[in-house]
């Protein structure tokens, strides 16, 4: 190498791997999103945390997606939605990739649905015209366009669960650093302290943020099918046990059952929207149920 030559730094963003992947995530994002958005009346206008001011009669050149079909309903008229946020609303992202985030009982891991339930997430807030911050592990990225979903994809498909902050560390930056109200969406198997993640959530609502937990599980979780003897080797931890199935079953299910009901009661209590979503659901029936409650909630 010569003196005017300069060693390029590899950055795991720029590897064609990479960026191929990046590409794939976001094209399966557009297809999910628009594939939902075909069977809705209309999408959730102004945002999701956008304030309702007035509506005004539809002219030419208004995007489409405003118009109130109630209103229409009622008065056979075209009128539009007019909110206090013409940019609508600042949406940060927060996904968990923790080492928990790794298991699969298939193919598919809690990471990689979560992934691609991020990557329409964003999409579809950025279709929306709202603003995106994506935080995994320690990168945090802002889109402020939908061109810029690459970006969050290739930080997506980059990503590897490992040793990181605890989800409610992550909350808690948050609400400490975002002084605009928005929304918040977690994507996590919140199989962290619960206590602390509650916490976490508390913290963004006292600060007026809308917060939407997706607690992603994989089907064993929920139904511990294991017969015989088994081992479980423990991803955060590193430890591992050993013994028959039909011992542990029970208890394993009982105290699961209550780890869900207590983390379901503290997100509602906080008025979130909480959604429990299995590895093994479609993508779209996902995005779906989401958007439903949105639009009675909004709409």
């Amino acid at each position: 190498m010569t003196r005017n030559q300069r060693a390029v730094p590899h950055s795991p963003l720029l590897d064609p791997d990479a960026l191929q992947s990046a590409e794939q995530l976001g094209v399966q994002a557009r297809s999910i999103v628009e594939g939902c958005l075909a069977g809705q009346h209309r999408t959730p206008a102004g945002g999701f945390a956008g304030e309702f001011v007035q509506h005004r009669e539809y002219v030419p050149g208004d995007d489409l997606r405003h118009l109130d079909w109630k209103v229409f309903a009622r008065r056979d008229r075209y009128h539009v939605r007019q909110y206090a946020q013409e940019t609508n609303c600042e949406a940060h992202l927060v996904v968990d990739a923790s080492p928990s985030m790794k298991y699969g009982s298939s193919a598919l891991t809690k990471f990689s649905y979560t992934r691609t339930i991020a990557a329409c997430l964003a999409y579809l807030l950025l279709l929306q015209r709202d603003a995106v911050t994506l935080r995994i592990l320690e990168t945090t990225l802002r889109a402020g366009s939908l061109p810029e979903i690459q970006k969050l994809c290739a930080a997506l498909t980059t990503a590897q669960p490992r040793q990181t902050a605890a989800i409610s560390t992550m909350l808690d930056e948050v609400a400490l650093q975002v002084k605009r109200r928005g929304i918040v969406i977690l994507v996590s198997d919140l199989l962290d302290d619960e206590e602390n993640i509650l916490r976490g959530i508390r913290h963004l609502r006292f600060n007026g943020h809308d917060v939407v937990v997706f607690h992603v599980l994989d089907p064993y979780e929920l139904e511990f099918p294991f017969r015989g003897t088994v081992e479980f080797h423990g991803l955060e931890m590193q430890e591992s046990i050993s013994g028959r199935a039909v011992d542990i079953r029970r208890t394993y299910l009982a105290e699961f059952g209550d780890f869900l009901d207590r983390i379901r009661r503290g997100c509602e209590e906080q008025g979130c929207q909480y959604l429990r979503v299995r590895t093994d659901r479609k993508w779209a029936d996902v995005l779906a149920a989401f958007l439903g409650v949105r639009l009675h909630r909004y709409g």
